[in-house]
């Protein structure tokens, strides 16, 4: 009878455990809804409130503007440039410009990108040579980018070259600066015992160095994006046959201001845009990083 009630109990023992672990499965599947349901709630609120901001922003623009609080020649409803703005999209010109600047910011992006990381990276691997082109780098960058505009339309007269030379200009030297600060951070303690510990010049560089360089780098992208936009518009606005740059100064010479205001709510769209792409590709590519402490 004892062996019986033995076998017995040891036929309860397994059947106890599954369903222990039923039950832990279970409460972290409630538990993961819940995590999940809160974050959606965080971001329709957050959603409300950005969308709240805008319809103030607006409320104030449309009291500003009917009370008579700015002068008469800026004096322009929010209806009267967003109706600019349909009729413009209607007939493809804001179209065809947004394509044209924006194929000439991602061309210039992507070569000032390429460039400046390789040769931010060099400098950051090479401080001798840092130090001999030091001086001529921050005499390169302390240029003002407008002052080159002129050179670039002689150079290349009035076209697409002539604005991604200007844009490019303006990012490459962030991308130099952000690479190589990236480069130069990597623990000097963590390199001296990977390099005891028989790591070679190469194994250093991809395993130690460039992990720690990819999140300035990556800052420096997300800024050098805005930046190559608004040096491509800096030179639409100088000079160019098509572009929002070039149709800002139109519709200022027209003295359409709804125009104006238009093309720069149109730029504001898509810079706001373009920055969140960024980011998003950011923490995308940064997923494996622990979070910061705060």
């Amino acid at each position: 009878m004892t062996e019986t009630v033995l076998t017995a109990s040891e036929t309860e023992r397994p059947t106890t455990a599954t369903e222990e672990a039923m039950s832990t499965s279970r409460r972290k599947g409630r538990a993961q809804r819940g995590s999940t349901r809160r974050a959606a709630l965080r971001g329709w609120r957050l959603a409300l409130a950005q969308l709240g901001v805008l319809v103030a922003w607006l409320a104030v623009w449309q009291l500003v503007v009917s009370r008579g609080w700015t002068p008469s020649v800026l004096a322009v409803y929010p209806s009267e440039v967003f109706s600019f703005l349909k009729t413009s999209y209607q007939s493809g010109e804001l179209v065809e410009a947004t394509v044209a600047t924006m194929y000439a910011t991602l061309i210039a992006f992507v070569l000032a990108s390429f460039v400046g990381v390789v040769v931010g990276i060099s400098l950051g691997l090479m401080p001798r040579t840092e130090r001999v082109l030091q001086p001529y780098l921050d005499a390169l960058n302390s240029m003002p980018r407008i002052a080159l505009a002129p050179v670039f339309i002689i150079a290349f007269g009035i076209t697409t070259t002539a604005k991604v030379a200007l844009a490019f200009t303006i990012v490459v030297f962030i991308l130099m600066s952000n690479a190589r600060a990236g480069i130069r951070s990597a623990d000097p303690d963590v390199m001296r015992l990977s390099t005891v510990l028989g790591a070679s010049k190469l194994q250093l560089f991809f395993k130690v160095m460039l992990p720690v360089a990819v999140p300035s780098i990556f800052a420096g992208l997300r800024i050098g994006l805005i930046y190559s936009l608004l040096g491509v518009v800096t030179a639409e606005i100088i000079a160019s046959k098509i572009g929002l740059g070039q149709l800002i100064m139109k519709y200022s010479g027209l003295y359409q201001l709804e125009g104006v205001f238009g093309i720069l709510l149109v730029l504001a769209v898509i810079g706001a845009l373009l920055n969140m792409l960024m980011s998003a590709l950011e923490r995308w590519i940064l997923r494996y990083q622990p979070p910061a402490d705060h």
